[in-house]
């Protein structure tokens, strides 16, 4: 800056059909920059997540500058390894952009992954999963998912546009969302996640694994669950009633040993068992029980949440009820106890009171 001033900015969501027009892909951010006095700031510092390979490649990078009278390229005055520097003709709007022949040479960029857990459903809990590039701020990403709490982890690896990505999961059996996702740029201004874990909540630790197309591992993380547990429980609680972890007892520390009852016993029965066993156990009963109209809604929902293909609702549709019952509870049970959970949670929501007489609520 060449002298004082107050210098205020926010982010705001691209137009790509300008970008199209003009051959350019958007590389990060689009800032709307506003000053006290044009004439204080003589440069901008635009930060970008490229590599330093990619940094060879001359005229990847250049600025689009947005004003009333539409859209300029302006040239970089220098390009660091974390910035691109350009001289600020006047104030409007700001964003880095590719130049997209030169970006398909070379796709390979610096990525991050978020990871929120969501608050708990009945016994499931969700992660969800997001897939950006590094300098998509984490705090814009937070802000649309404030009632899930964002786990700390190692974020940083290297991703490639274009390209589909897959979760992996150990334990396995729980149920992932989408199978594979192909990774593009995405500056907001909405972030859904790329992919969503159902998890239960007894889970303590998660080892997640993040795979490329051609089956290599380029992500990995273990996730405890524990203390973001009990952060998302402290949430509702007034800062005054809280009670410091180190200085909670166990509840078993509190009761006599002979009047101890052994974990199991205090556990329902029905969630001792995974999902796919426990409709397994009531087979029968839910062909015979389930209604037709329960049964198209329990269709829609599992095919909506991925559980089942096109192809298998239609086929269950076309199907005399009973047949169509044993074909739906069958191909859900055996895609896993987290896939068989979703059908349960479904048929809570559109039929209580079978779900009731089925020991499934």
């Amino acid at each position: 800056m060449a002298q004082e001033a107050e210098l205020l900015y926010r982010t705001v969501p691209w137009e790509e059909s300008f970008l199209q027009l003009a051959g350019k892909k958007a590389a990060g951010p689009l800032f709307e920059v506003k000053s006290s006095g044009e004439a204080a700031v003589c440069q901008l510092h635009l930060p970008h997540s490229e590599t330093e390979d990619a940094l060879l490649l001359d005229g990847l990078l250049s600025v689009v500058h947005i004003t009333d009278e539409g859209l300029s390229i302006l040239e970089p005055l220098e390009v660091t390894r974390t910035h691109v520097v350009l001289k600020v003709p006047h104030f409007s709007l700001f964003g880095l952009v590719w130049d997209i022949i030169k970006r398909v040479l070379l796709l390979r960029i610096k990525g991050k992954i978020l990871v929120f857990l969501r608050p708990p459903v009945r016994e499931e809990q969700t992660l969800d999963i997001h897939l950006l590039q590094k300098n998509v701020p984490k705090k814009e990403v937070a802000d649309q998912h404030r009632r899930a709490e964002n786990i700390t982890i190692s974020s940083d690896c290297e991703l490639e546009l274009y390209k589909g990505y897959s979760v992996h999961c150990e334990p396995e059996g729980f149920f992932i969302q989408p199978e594979s996702k192909t990774f593009e740029s995405s500056f907001g201004p909405d972030y859904d996640p790329t992919f969503q874990v159902s998890l239960t909540t007894s889970t303590e630790t998660v080892d997640l694994k993040l795979k490329d197309e051609d089956g290599n591992e380029v992500w990995y993380c273990r996730l405890s669950l524990e203390g973001t547990r009990h952060a998302l429980s402290q949430r509702n609680i007034p800062a005054e009633s809280r009670v410091p972890a180190e200085s909670r007892v166990p509840a078993e520390s509190r009761v006599p040993a002979e009047s101890r009852v052994p974990a199991e016993s205090r556990v329902p029965a029905e969630s001792r068992f995974p999902a796919d066993q426990r409709l397994l156990s009531v087979r029968t009963e839910f062909i015979r029980g389930v209604t037709p109209p329960v049964l198209n809604d329990l269709l829609d929902k599992l095919f909506e949440s991925e559980v089942i293909s096109e192809s298998e609702m239609t086929s269950a549709r076309i199907k005399p009820k009973n047949d169509g019952a044993r074909e739906v509870v069958d191909a859900v049970r055996n895609k896993g106890a987290a896939a068989s959970r979703v059908l349960i949670n479904a048929l809570r929501e559109l039929d209580p009171y079978l779900s009731r007489e089925l020991n499934l609520s």
